[in-house]
């Protein structure tokens, strides 16, 4: 999806705040966006979760050309911009970030609007407080919620690559302190433990122990054995390996000390 140099440039000046003047003179009107140095304009977008960081160059330009790369990530057709495009427009509109006005900000959407309408959209606020945006000739509405199927960002490419080439070098203890414990923290479990793997007589152990709380206040334990390569109960191959299964007809029997109980 492609928007005007000027209107990008215009959306720059809203977010940058550039419009307004603080003293009123004759037919001058306030600003209703915040002033936002070169600081704050790589907060504003790191708030939104995206990496762009301000180079020092002309801000409101500099902000046209985020909102051009913005604007040109996979999208569902001409009355759907971009999901990230959608999201700067309603973290811009934050009732919260209301100045010389109330809460309904309607200046700062008139302005808004203005620059919008040259597009074929419109900016309104909906009962969540959310502002969303409107193709005029279709009526459609862009929602703010993500798609997981939707096709993924440059910033989300290139994130991904690099977790995958993370894992194709990674040792299994690196996987486990990098990746499996951030993972099991964000999940809510505590009290985690990892065993590593210094002493090789303990590789038939548990290598993560933690422990997840129940809405009843009861506790989970819970062990995970961690495997990087090929699942093998022992160094063997053939019935001794756990990649390969064994005919049910076999009676349930214990192998030696540290293999699996095979069937």
């Amino acid at each position: 999806m492609e928007f005007r140099k000027r209107t990008l440039e215009r959306l720059g000046d809203l977010i940058c705040g550039n419009l307004g003047s603080d003293a009123l003179r004759g037919d001058a009107e306030p600003p209703y966006f915040h002033y936002r140095s070169s600081r704050y304009i790589t907060e504003f977008f790191g708030d939104l979760d995206m990496d762009w960081e301000h180079d020092g160059s002309t801000r409101h330009r500099w902000v046209a050309g985020v909102l051009e790369c913005l604007l040109a990530e996979s999208h569902e057709g001409p009355a759907h911009p971009p999901e990230s495009f959608c999201r700067v427009i309603d973290h811009l509109m934050d009732p919260a970030d209301a100045l010389n006005e109330g809460r309904d900000r309607p200046n700062a959407l008139r302005q808004l609007n203005d620059v919008l309408s040259r597009e074929g959209f419109d900016a309104f606020y909906g009962e969540d407080g959310h502002c969303y945006l409107r193709h005029t000739g279709t009526k459609t509405v862009s929602t703010l919620a993500r798609n997981p199927h939707r096709p993924l960002s440059v910033a989300e490419v290139q994130r991904r690559a690099g977790l995958a080439a993370f894992l194709d070098s990674c040792s299994e203890d690196e996987l486990i302190e990098e990746v499996l414990l951030p993972l099991c923290r964000q999940l809510g479990f505590h009290r985690i433990t990892a065993a590593g793997h210094r002493d090789k007589a303990l590789e038939y152990g548990k290598d993560i122990w933690m422990r997840y709380t129940l809405p009843t206040q009861h506790l989970l334990y819970i062990g995970i054995q961690v495997k990087r390569g090929k699942l093998d109960a022992s160094g063997r191959s053939g019935a001794g390996n756990a990649e390969h299964p064994v005919h049910p007809d076999q009676r349930l029997r214990r192998s030696s000390p540290g293999q699996m109980l095979q069937l």
